[in-house]
C-alpha cells in the first residue's frame, strides 16, 4: 500500500490531570478515593476518565486502564 494512504494514528495528548487520574484509578481507587486525594469532586473525577474514554476510544474503566498499561501513560 502506498504511504499516502496509509492511516495515520495519533497517540492522544494527556494532561497531567488526567495522568493524575488514570494512575489512581489504575492504583484502585474509586472516584471518591481520587477525588479525595487531587482535592476534587468526584464528579470532576468522572469528567477527566470520561474525557479520556472519549480521547482513548475506549468504553469502561477497565479498557482505559489496560490501554494506559500498554502505552505507558500512568507514572
Amino acid at each position: 500500500m502506498p504511504d499516502a494512504l496509509k492511516t495515520v494514528v495519533c497517540e492522544p495528548t494527556l494532561t497531567p490531570r488526567e495522568r493524575q487520574v488514570l494512575t489512581l484509578l489504575a492504583g484502585g481507587e474509586t472516584y471518591w478515593g481520587i477525588g479525595r486525594r487531587l482535592g476534587i469532586s468526584p464528579h470532576t473525577v468522572d469528567t477527566h476518565l470520561r474525557r479520556l474514554r472519549d480521547k482513548t476510544g475506549t468504553t469502561n474503566r477497565t479498557q482505559l486502564v489496560v490501554l494506559a498499561i500498554q502505552r505507558g501513560y500512568l507514572t
